[in-house]
Formats: structure tokens, sequence, C-alpha cells
């Protein structure tokens, strides 16, 4: 489970992105219920690797589907960084 702090950041974050204006939750994807496509998807990571100044691998990105998926891995990155 992310922590509450990360995943209150990222979702300050996706805002922006969310031309369709759904209320987000940790379950919301970025596919499906966002619909961003992977250009958008790109300037989202950029935005998320400069807030907590880590680097989001491209191979983990396909594993990345929720809010929730980000947030624990941008926990686990940040972690390891320590």
């Amino acid at each position: 489970m992310a922590n509450a702090q990360t995943l209150d950041r990222i979702f300050e974050l996706v805002t922006p992105f969310n031309k369709k204006g759904i209320e987000l939750q940790a379950d919301t994807t970025f596919a499906t219920d966002l619909d961003l496509d992977s250009l958008t998807v790109m300037d989202l990571v950029a935005e998320i690797e400069d807030a907590f100044d880590i680097i989001l691998p491209l191979n983990l990105l396909p594993e990345l589907e929720t809010i929730e998926q980000v947030a624990d891995a941008v926990d686990r990155i940040v972690a390891d960084n320590d």
C-alpha cells in the first residue's frame, strides 16, 4: 500500500491530466479511466520524476496501470535511493 502522502501528491500531479474530470481514486487507470495516450503518459511521468526527484525505469511503466501502482513504485524507488 502506497504512502498516503505519496498518493496525495500523485493525485495532485494527475489532476491537470484529468481532462474527463472524473473523481480520482487509487484504482483509477491511466489508459481506461483517464484515456491518456502514450505521449501524455510520458509527460505525466516527467512530472512525477521531477516532483519526487527520481527516475521511473521505462521497463517498469507498462506494469503501472493505476494511480496506486505508480505511488507504490515511487515509494519503492525513493526508499531504494535513501
